[in-house]
């Protein structure tokens, strides 16, 4: 059975889309069968992964929305091992339409019970709201994974997503917990992030990830060539932090499940 993680920021540009790209190439690359979900209508992470919008013709909306079976909607990516459920610009309808249904925040669970046993991790990559598509996520979700950017105002909006969570876990997930807290887009020549790490450090006790990701050009163009870091620039600093935390958050899983 495949542990399930739902990728939350309610504030952007937070490095939330790179996160669950990369985290979901370096998964697969390690011989893991990753699922990755595309829950954001911007559909950052379907075309970082190699999948031209263009060519969707099926995708989560779809399934949120239609009832359409979430294999028919999944497709094949650059890289070996991951699958994309894909999102386009209809999902920003989605929230409308599902607001009138029985259950509404149980949809995409509903949808990845019937393919979990095919894959070992799937990852959800949720859009920068606390609105029903991320409810969906975190209701589907057995963890959450948390990332931060590493400056000023990088815990503002964090006790609303606690509280977010702590509401999800209390009437709809029960078992929903917070796996990691990501480090994200961290200058080392600053004092002021070294301080957010300290705070975010303290804040997360045990749960923030032993490796921090720095600000990397490499990290920032490989979107724009459609592929994860790991086969843009597997060299460069951003690749070998999402490389570590990878490894952290498969370690952790097995251990959970075994």
């Amino acid at each position: 059975m495949s542990r399930v993680y739902a990728v939350v920021n309610q504030k952007g540009g937070v490095g939330k889309t790179t996160t669950a790209v990369n985290l979901a190439a370096y998964m697969a690359l390690k011989g893991s069968r990753v699922l990755l979900i595309d829950l954001d209508p911007q559909s950052n992470a379907t075309s970082g992964v190699g999948v031209l919008r263009g060519s969707v013709k099926s995708s989560v909306y779809d399934t949120l929305v239609e009832g359409k079976p979430i294999r028919d909607s999944m497709v094949d990516t650059c890289v070996k091992n991951l699958s994309l459920l894909p999102a386009t610009l209809d999902l920003a309808g989605a929230e409308m339409e599902l607001m009138s249904r029985i259950s509404r925040e149980t949809c995409l669970r509903a949808a990845i019970n019937t393919v979990r046993h095919e894959f070992d991790v799937i990852l959800i990559d949720a859009p920068p709201s606390l609105g029903l598509l991320t409810l969906n996520a975190l209701t589907a979700a057995d963890a959450v994974i948390i990332p931060l950017q590493t400056e000023y105002y990088a815990l503002e909006g964090v006790t609303q997503l606690l509280q977010t969570i702590e509401l999800v876990k209390r009437h709809l997930n029960p078992s929903l917990e917070i796996e990691k807290v990501i480090l994200t887009m961290y200058d080392y020549r600053t004092r002021m992030s070294k301080q957010i790490v300290a705070e975010v450090q303290d804040y997360f006790k045990g749960k923030v990830a032993s490796k921090i990701v720095p600000r990397n050009v490499r990290l920032s163009e490989a979107p724009s060539h459609g592929l994860p870091i790991a086969l843009y620039e597997p060299k460069s600093q951003g690749a070998m932090a999402y490389e570590q935390i990878a490894q952290e958050v498969l370690d952790r899983g097995k251990t959970r499940i075994g």
